[in-house]
This record gives C-alpha cells, sequence and structure tokens, in this order.
C-alpha cells in the first residue's frame, strides 16, 4: 500500500465512521475503496469488518448520554446481536461471497419504507397494546427476533445494518428517536465486534487472510469519524435525521445494485 492508497483509506474511514455514528452505511464507503484499491472480497470485507469496530464505539461513546437509562433493553438486545454476529460471520467464512447479493438491497429498501411510516405505524400499534405490552421498553420476542436477523446480517456484510436496526426499534418502541440512535450504535459495536473477534480466530487458525494495514488505517478514521458523527448527530431534529436515514439508504441501495 502506498501513500496515495493509505490517504485513501484513512478518509474513507473517517467518512464512514461518521455516518455509521448518524445512520449506518459506512461499509458501502471503506468497502468499496478496498475494493478498487485490489483487496479481493473476502479478505476487504474482513478487514473492513476490523477497521470499524473502534469507529463503532466511538460513535456509541459520543450517545452515552442518550445510553443513560437503556441498560435494561441493550442487555437484552445485545444479546441477540451478538447470536446473530456469530451466525453471520459463519456463513461469511462458509458461503459464496454472491449468497446475500439480491436479498441484500431488499432488506435495505423495507427498513427505508419501515423508516419513513414509522410515526403512523408506531401510533397505530400503541392504540393496540394493552397495559402489560406498554410497560416493556425492552421490547417483546418479535424485537429480539428481528435483532438477531440484523445482526445476522451485519455479521455477514453489514451495510446499511444500522437503518434496518433504527426501523425495527423505531417501530417496536416508543422512546425518542436519538435515544435509539444511541442503542443502534451500542448494538452496531456489539456486531461488529463480535464478528471481529470471530475473523481473528480463523485468521490464527489459517482460515481466512487479513489486510492489517488496511485495518489500522480504517480504525483510526473511523474513530475520529465515529466521535465527530456522534456529535454532529446529536443535533440533528427527528425529522431530518428521518430524511438523512432515506436518503443514505437510497445512496446504499445504489452502490450495491449498480456500484
Amino acid at each position: 500500500m502506498d501513500v496515495l492508497d493509505a490517504i485513501a483509506v484513512l478518509a474513507a474511514g473517517i467518512a464512514a465512521g461518521g455516518i455509521n455514528a448518524v445512520v449506518g452505511s459506512g461499509t458501502l464507503i471503506t468497502f468499496p475503496t478496498l475494493l478498487a484499491l485490489g483487496y479481493p472480497p473476502v479478505v476487504a470485507n474482513v478487514s473492513n469488518n476490523l477497521g470499524l469496530v473502534t469507529g463503532n464505539v466511538s460513535g456509541a461513546y459520543g450517545y452515552r448520554e442518550e445510553l443513560r437509562g437503556q441498560r435494561r433493553r441493550l442487555v437484552r438486545m445485545g444479546s441477540a446481536s451478538f447470536a446473530g454476529a456469530i451466525t453471520g460471520g459463519l456463513l461469511l467464512l462458509t458461503l459464496p461471497p454472491e449468497a446475500f447479493a439480491v436479498i441484500v438491497p431488499v432488506l435495505i429498501f423495507v427498513a427505508l419504507v419501515l423508516v419513513v411510516v414509522q410515526p403512523r405505524l408506531q401510533a397505530w400499534m400503541r392504540e393496540r397494546r394493552d397495559g402489560r405490552e406498554r410497560h416493556r421498553p425492552e421490547g417483546g420476542p418479535g424485537l429480539w427476533i428481528g435483532v438477531f436477523g440484523t445482526g445476522v446480517y451485519g455479521g455477514y456484510f453489514g451495510a446499511a445494518q444500522g437503518i434496518v436496526l433504527i426501523a425495527l426499534l423505531g417501530i417496536a418502541l416508543d422512546d425518542d428517536l436519538q435515544r435509539l440512535n444511541g442503542a443502534k450504535n451500542a448494538m452496531v459495536s456489539i456486531v461488529n465486534g463480535t464478528a471481529a473477534l470471530l475473523f481473528i480466530g480463523m485468521w490464527l487458525l489459517g482460515e481466512t487472510e487479513i489486510s492489517w494495514w488496511a485495518v489500522l488505517l480504517i480504525a483510526v478514521g473511523s474513530t475520529i469519524g465515529g466521535l465527530l458523527g456522534a456529535r454532529l448527530a446529536r443535533r440533528i431534529p427527528p425529522l431530518v435525521l428521518r430524511g438523512v436515514i432515506v436518503a443514505v439508504g437510497l445512496a446504499a441501495i445504489a452502490q450495491l445494485l449498480f456500484g
């Protein structure tokens, strides 16, 4: 990797860390960058996942005020993210790279529809909840299953998992969008961190390859971007944040279909 390549990867890491803190889909910046520099898809995917871990953690740290009072919710949903990430990471190392090529754009599109209709759907669901359900701020079994599925997807590839999570949380939970965005950042950190540990273990066993220079550059860049992105996102009104989510999601679909 020469100097210009290193600068490109570092810049992509900063941009990805910022976008992940605000919405998600930072992978759609760093992953194509590594592909453009000649890395094989699986190597690029694994290296990218490892590099973005610190950025996701820094983004979650930037939302620490919004995370207060959500411990029970995060423990419950975090277990789903953890189990899903292990499953998705194993799929990445055993299935062909084309396995999710068709379903990923569809998943992102459905998530964007959910984000758009979230306020109306949330109000409809609130009217039909009984008193018992209304006092379950950690969500029911349906949400756990949805978060698990998102964790599988995140462990396999990860692009736009934040969009899917924010859509699920926004519909299933009656809470402020910024608090849900903080919870989303925490769960994405769990998914990426779990998958990263799995990938390192497989690397030690000689079952996969990792570009550690790419990991280092993305890690430095995404950490900076995550802190900056969290500071920006916490000041965005809910309506504007929802618009940003939709815009980034449409860009993600375009990248996957035509990139």
